[in-house]
């Protein structure tokens, strides 16, 4: 879901922006300049969150603050900035007022391991299941309780949020998705059989469920961004409207925008 409106921020931020910054050298100096120019108070008592980094710690960000939805904007002071804006120090509270929002929700990962275990994960971008050994996985897919693949010969499979249809999708050759899709892609990774079988998209609101067959022979995990669960017998992957995350952008610029853009991009 995407939206053009204004945050509701305070009218003075002076003292109400904590910045968080990536471990590194620029990062970490870009945090102190800030900081002195702007007051430097806990992450808890902010309005708003500046995260400096790259990508990877926008989403080290978001996890962080799931639940509490603070409204983060990103500054890109790392190698890959798909959700960051532009490093700009000057004008920093002007940007912030005049930042359109992007809603988005993750996906809730429940698994069962072979041994009864049963563990629950959120994921930001996507729920990954990827073999462990040498052998292909063979997996079962149902969409809402109805078979739609009897079985899946594949390196792995994810199911990806529209926000995170960029990352590990694309590069699995997924479609990337427009935020106000309401769509889920589901993309297979070195599929061997079906082997024309390209992925799917599903409705925002549809339950899906991976069966691992031969689990114990061909052991598979999960991975929700960075939390694994090995040795998964069955995975359940489905939106969580329960959570949410806003995340600012530049006018012009908002992550609507960037999604359309990267399809162009040659």
């Amino acid at each position: 879901m995407q939206s053009a409106e204004m945050p509701d921020l305070p009218a003075d931020l002076h003292g109400r922006i904590a910045f968080l910054a990536a471990p590194t050298e620029v990062a970490m100096a870009a945090r102190e300049r800030l900081a002195a120019r702007h007051g430097d108070p806990q992450p808890e008592e902010a309005a708003v969150i500046v995260a400096l980094g790259g990508d990877g710690f926008m989403l080290e960000t978001q996890h962080r603050f799931l639940g509490r939805n603070p409204p983060i904007y990103g500054m890109n002071c790392g190698s890959v900035g798909f959700l960051m804006n532009a490093f700009r120090e000057e004008e920093l509270p002007q940007r912030l007022a005049a930042a359109q929002s992007a809603t988005l929700f993750p996906l809730r990962m429940r698994t069962v391991a072979g041994d009864g275990e049963r563990r629950e994960a959120l994921a930001i971008n996507e729920v990954s299941l990827l073999r462990e050994t040498r052998q292909a996985a063979k997996i079962r897919i149902l969409v809402d309780g109805k078979e739609r693949l009897p079985e899946l010969i594949c390196d792995g499979i994810l199911v990806s949020t529209p926000a995170g249809s960029t990352a590990y999708n694309l590069s699995a050759h997924g479609p990337i998705v427009p935020l106000g899709a309401n769509l889920l892609p589901m993309t297979p990774i070195s599929a061997f059989r079906p082997r024309r079988w390209r992925g799917a998209l599903l409705p925002g609101e549809a339950v899906v469920m991976f069966e691992i067959l031969e689990f114990e022979k061909r052991p598979v995990a999960a991975v929700a961004d960075y939390v694994e669960v090995r040795d998964v017998r069955s995975v359940e992957v489905r939106e969580d409207r329960s959570s949410r995350l806003t995340l600012l952008f530049d006018p012009d610029h908002g992550l609507s925008e960037r999604i359309i853009a990267e399809q162009f991009t040659v």
